[in-house]
Formats: structure tokens, sequence, C-alpha cells
């Protein structure tokens, strides 16, 4: 045997030892919880045979607390890049069988390398996160190295997609680079996310709590709305984020990717003639309007489960993703709260950050009121969505299918927030409030004063619907381009985005806006 033949043997023996990770024992344990090892999930989610590691021999280099012997195979991540659905992404997968996947300098060393490459090639970023946290015999060198990464998800925000994977368990310092980054999948019922864990708080608050209610998949879903999808398996959520990708370019000096459609750009849409109840006080589903426009009737929904009273997703039209914001009638009316504000918001800019036109439909009785919303800071909250469409520069079209009150009306993508073009049903509603809240103020003392206060408010009523339920006011003024039939909703908006995307805006040179977080 030769010395040539000798050296590459040993490669091979070094890299099928790293192979097996933390040992057959702690895969063991991983499967036991129903999670797959960070080489499972490579092959899960790259395409056959494209995955290549990077720093896979990276030592960490730590002799606190017996640290010196302790052999950490590539310290707890392994680091590369592949192609996933024939385009190129670069990815990290935390190690949960090596020591817990801690993060130390060198873990954290690797991280940022490969966030490096995938910022300067201009690629998206991947992060499956299963750690145990920071590696406590590191001590301060395992917290530069979270700072060293929360420093890469701020330069790289808005430039390539960030996507965060909680696939196991993700606490304190960690949690924030995920909370940083654009896009947060969890797998529900194996994943938790949190700062301080249940035993924690019970020991300082005294509060009684488990692992899945503080930081589980549908408690990051529903309550917090830091998570934005709660998968069935791990299976499911590579399958979800291959999804997302599909909307997504690779940069931001990029367009979506185009598919060759399959639907007709000219298929009218004849269910949505009748899809708005006779009664303005009755509710329907606003995603059976998606559905019926978008090609195929496939939309791809983030925050499915949190402020359900505003629908983000992603979708096409004549091939072109386009992002949708939509309120739903079916929740709160549709109003816009804290909440669904924030959600919009941050959906708009993340659309506008990476070229994808925005499609808005809007049926909004006005923001929620109450003292917990005031209190709550709902005029900051608000004023994020008015900022977030004034800002975009993307083309921006929207669909005004009944109520549209007062702010709201302005804050749903109205022209006077930049649309492009604004399309308005016959049955489009646009006032500054509701018949009985304006009759109440209006006609005040002549409903105090009358013989039979009722009957007086009721025609008012009707005489407030009559003069302004309809589009034909904001048409006149030239507030709406045009009054069209819901059937052809599908075909003008296309006409619209093929007219518009050639597109150009800028904004006056600023280091950055203050929007009012």
């Amino acid at each position: 045997m030769g010395v040539v033949e000798d050296k590459n043997n040993e490669l091979t023996k070094k890299e099928s030892l790293i192979s097996k990770l933390g040992g057959d024992a702690q895969v063991a344990k991983q499967h036991e919880k129903g999670k797959l090892t960070a080489r499972e999930r490579i092959a899960l989610f790259f395409d056959k045979n494209t995955f290549r590691e990077v720093d896979m021999f990276v030592k960490h280099r730590s002799n606190n607390f017996g640290l010196d012997r302790q052999v950490i195979p590539s310290d707890g991540v392994i680091t590369g890049h592949g192609i996933v659905n024939g385009r190129p992404v670069f990815a990290y997968f935390q190690d949960f069988t090596s020591r817990g996947g801690s993060l130390g300098e060198m873990h954290a060393a690797k991280i940022c390398k490969i966030m490096d490459k995938a910022l300067k090639s201009g690629v998206p970023i991947v992060g499956f996160n299963d750690s145990g946290g920071a590696r406590i015999q590191e001590g301060v060198d395992a917290l530069k190295g979270y700072g060293n990464i929360f420093f890469r998800n701020a330069r790289a925000s808005g430039v390539i997609p960030q996507i965060s994977a909680i696939m196991g368990p993700c606490a304190g310092g960690a949690v924030y680079s995920p909370a940083m980054t654009d896009w947060v999948f969890m797998v529900k019922h194996t994943s938790y996310m949190y700062i301080t864990g249940p035993d924690v708080i019970q020991t300082v608050t005294g509060e009684i709590t488990n692992h899945e209610d503080l930081g589980g998949a549908l408690a990051h879903n529903t309550k917090s709305g830091n998570a934005h999808f709660a998968c069935e398996n791990e299976e499911d959520t590579m399958n979800s984020i291959k999804s997302l990708l599909s909307f997504l370019p690779n940069n931001n000096m990029e367009d979506p990717p185009y598919f060759e459609p399959t639907d007709s750009p000219v298929r009218l849409c004849p269910e949505l003639d009748s899809i708005i109840p006779d009664s303005h006080r009755k509710s329907y589903n606003m995603k059976d309007i998606i559905h019926n426009v978008v090609d195929g009737g496939y939309f791809f929904e983030p925050h499915k489960y949190y402020a359900e009273n505003v629908i983000v997703a992603f979708a096409r039209l004549n091939g072109r993703p386009v992002g949708i914001i939509a309120n739903q009638p079916q929740f709160l009316a549709g109003c816009l709260d804290i909440d669904a504000s924030d959600k919009a918001s941050r959906f708009i800019r993340t659309c506008d950050a990476f070229n994808i036109p925005l499609i808005t439909f809007a049926d909004v009785p006005g923001y929620l009121p109450g003292t917990e919303q005031e209190w709550g800071g709902i005029i900051r909250h608000g004023a994020k969505l008015l900022w977030s469409y004034s800002e975009a520069t993307v083309p921006k079209l929207t669909v005004i299918t009944r109520k549209d009150y007062g702010g709201a009306y302005i804050a749903m993508s109205s022209s006077h927030l930049g649309a492009d073009m604004v399309f308005a049903w016959p049955t489009a509603e646009i006032a500054v409030m509701g018949a009985e809240g304006a009759v109440n103020i209006i006609h005040r003392k002549d409903i105090a004063g009358a013989k039979h206060p009722e009957m007086v408010k009721n025609e008012k009523i009707k005489e407030y619907e009559e003069l302004l339920y309809n589009p034909y006011i904001a048409a006149n003024r030239g507030y709406i381009d045009a009054v069209i039939k819901p059937s052809e909703t599908r075909v003008r908006l296309i006409e619209a985005l093929e007219l518009i995307k050639t597109k150009s805006e800028t904004l006056p040179p600023k280091k950055h806006g203050n929007i009012p977080l």
C-alpha cells in the first residue's frame, strides 16, 4: 500500500468516524424522541447527492471543565451547501447527538462562515436548530458566538432569504437568531422555543407549565406569532420549506422564480359574482375568493393560525409569485388589531424586500376598538401597516370586495398609500364608518328628540346606506381605478400585473426609516 493510498484511506476513516455523529446510543435516543439526525435531515432536504459539507474537521479548543478530553464530532453542527429543487442553498444542521448540539466558539464560527458565504453568493440560507443552548464550559466565547450570528442575521436581512427550522429544543440566547430571520418553521410535539424553560419559570415565578404549552409549535403559531408554520413532522417541514423557497428569489437583486402557468390568464371566476352575502352583517370566507383568483387555486399561507382576522399568503398569477394580504370576515369581522397589523406589516416588508408584488383584498370595518387594544398600542402597531404599504415600491394592486371603512380603508393599500391600481366590486362600501355609528353621531339630536327614536334611527341608517354604501363616490374622485364584476377579478389583476411588472420607484436617499416599532 503506497503513501498516497494510506492518506486517502486515512481521510475515509476520519470522515466515517465523524459521520457517525454522537455514536449509536445518542442516535438511538434521537430516534426515540421522534426526531431525525442531522445527517438524515440533510438527505431529506437536499436534492440527492448534491450536499457538500464545509468544515467537517473543525474542533473546539476549550480546556475548561475537562472539555479538552471530549471529542465533539464537527463540533456539534454540520454546515455546507447543496441544491434544493434545482436551486443553490446554504444550510447548517445542529447535531443534538453530539454534546446536545451545544453552541461553542467553533460551532458558532462554522455557522458564521456559512452565513458569510451565503451573503457573498447571494443565495438563501436555512438553519436547522436542534440545540441545548450555549456550551456553558466555554463561557463568554459561546456568548460571543451568538452575538456574531445575530450580527450577520441583521446584515443579511432583506438581502438573502433567511429561514429557520426549529427541529428540537431552542432556548435562551439561541432563540434570537430564528426571531431575526424571515421565516420560522416548527414541528408539532418535537420542537420547543423559549427564553427560559418551565423549571426556571416555576422556580422564579411559581408558575407551573410544560415545554409544549410554554414554547411548542402551536403555542408560537397561535399565541406569540414567533413562528410562521406548525408542521406535522420533519418531512412535512422539509417540504414546506421547499414550497416557500419556490416563491422567493435567491436574493434582493433578482426577480422571484417564474413558473410556466397551466391556468388560463383569461379564466373568469363566476362563483365570485354571488359570494358576497346580501346582508352586509353576514360573513363569508375570504379564502374562497383567493382560491378562485390565483393560479390553480393554490396558495401557501404563513401564520395560518395567528391573527386569523388577516390572511397573508403566497400565490401565483399567470406564473408570477405574488404576496396576498386580505381581511378575513370570519374572524373579528376582518377588523385590524395589534396582532393582525404586525402580521401584515412584516409580510408586506418581506415581499417588498424580495421584489414580490402585493395583492390586497379589502373587507374591513375598521380597527378593533377597546381598552385592551388602546393600552396595548394599537395606534403604534396600526401605524406599521400604513408605513409598510407606503414604503413598499413593488407593484401594489388592491381589490375592495365589501366594507372599507375609516382609517382601515386607508391602511389596506388604498391609492392614497401608493397602490398602483385599485379595483372595487359593485358590493364595495367605502365610508368613514359603519351606518349605525355614523347615524348616532350625525343625527344624535334628531333621534333623541323624536317621538319614535328607533324608527327615525332606522330611517337615517337606510338613508346613509343608500348614499354611501357603494364604490361610486370614490370612483368619481378617481380614488378607485375601476369598478369591476367579481368574476373578472383574476383577469383584471393579471392584466394589471403584466402592465406594471416593470414598475420602477425609488425612495428618497436615507440610511433607513424610523418605523414605529
